[in-house]
């Protein structure tokens, strides 16, 4: 299957100026700054195969957006290669723009004062897209993103859900093979976090859609993506299955008990003191946690010494989860790439 993506010794390096103290310090910096050179994105290296839904995701920081920004060709990579859909970003612009799809959570495509169709008829004629294309297409994103309503109102007097319903829509305009997606579920709730994720999957389903997403929601991760490019201060830590990041980080469980009667945080550490096991209290919900190494051995002691001594409402045995993983990797350092 031919790659979409090719990314290779990639690297974006900014300058940060730092100024001098004093009134002769402010002097001396107008005529010469102290700088030093910080990559943001460190000689990495991935390829993104065609209709591959694809997540990056890394912690504030890390070069998530840098590295996004290249591969769209806002930025000029200080060194490296880049080739996205057969062309280098960055100097075939024109050409290349015609054949991606963007939505950044946090800036908008749409005009902020006029109608959302206005907008859309606009970048019809920006992209080129015939009458019948148009239709064929867009009657069909815009039933399914549930917009039709939105469609004869100002941009500005829409909530960010429905913002950012539209702004998906109109990435999708001209119906591009690759679709980058940075923080688009930001802000939103969870009605509207789904309809996107079940939108996001047709595509890719009916169009073989290939598809970058960024996020900090890893809910977005777990529901749209089957492998993960992982990122910490600008190098790739792991690039692989998200199943096997799971499998191989994912060696603890959780416990989840609910009681009939008051219990008290430290009678139930006082209880499995001998047993390698971590407690913690939901105050709110009135929910113990016990976090300990996947053993059914193990599970089943802590589970015995705690309905033998206690009255039991509820019990929970959770895999962990993929934030809980995740934060558990960057808290350790770095893995080797998958």
């Amino acid at each position: 299957m031919e790659n979409v993506i090719e990314v290779k010794q990639l690297r974006k390096e900014f300058k940060a100026y730092s100024s001098r103290t004093g009134l002769k310090g402010a002097f001396r910096d107008l005529l010469t700054r102290n700088y030093k050179v910080v990559p943001a994105v460190n000689d990495i290296n991935f390829s993104i195969r065609k209709g591959e839904m694809v997540g990056y995701i890394g912690e504030n920081g890390a070069g998530k957006s840098t590295t996004i920004k290249m591969l769209t060709g806002i930025l000029t990579p200080t060194s490296g290669e880049v080739i996205v859909n057969g062309m280098n970003p960055h100097k075939e612009r024109e050409r290349f723009v015609q054949t991606i799809g963007v939505v950044f959570g946090q800036r908008s495509q749409l005009w902020w004062d006029i109608a959302v169709q206005e907008s859309f008829r606009l970048l019809k004629k920006v992209y080129k897209v015939t009458d019948e294309q148009y239709d064929s297409h867009m009657n069909h994103v815009i039933k399914t993103l549930d917009i039709e309503p939105l469609l004869d109102k100002p941009v500005r007097k829409l909530s960010l859900g429905q913002r950012m319903r539209c702004e998906l829509a109109a990435a999708l305009i001209h119906n591009p093979p690759l679709l980058f997606l940075d923080e688009p579920t930001i802000g939103l709730d969870v009605l509207v976090k789904l309809k996107i994720r079940e939108f996001l999957k047709e595509i890719n389903e009916k169009y073989n859609t290939t598809i970058l997403l960024t996020t900090h929601d890893l809910s977005d991760i777990e529901a749209l993506c089957e492998r993960v490019v992982m990122l910490d201060e600008g190098k790739v830590i792991y690039d692989g299955a998200l199943m096997e990041l799971k499998e191989k980080w994912g060696d603890r469980k959780e416990l989840q008990f609910q009681f009939l009667e008051n219990i008290n945080l430290t009678a139930i550490q006082k209880l499995t003191y001998s047993l390698p096991v971590e407690w913690e209290l939901d105050e709110k919900k009135q929910i113990f946690t016990a976090a300990v190494e996947d053993s059914e051995e193990l599970i089943s002691q802590v589970i015995g010494k705690v309905v033998a001594a206690f009255k039991v409402k509820d019990v929970k045995i959770n895999e962990t989860s993929t934030e809980e993983i995740i934060r558990n990797i960057y808290e350790k350092g770095a893995i080797e790439v998958g």
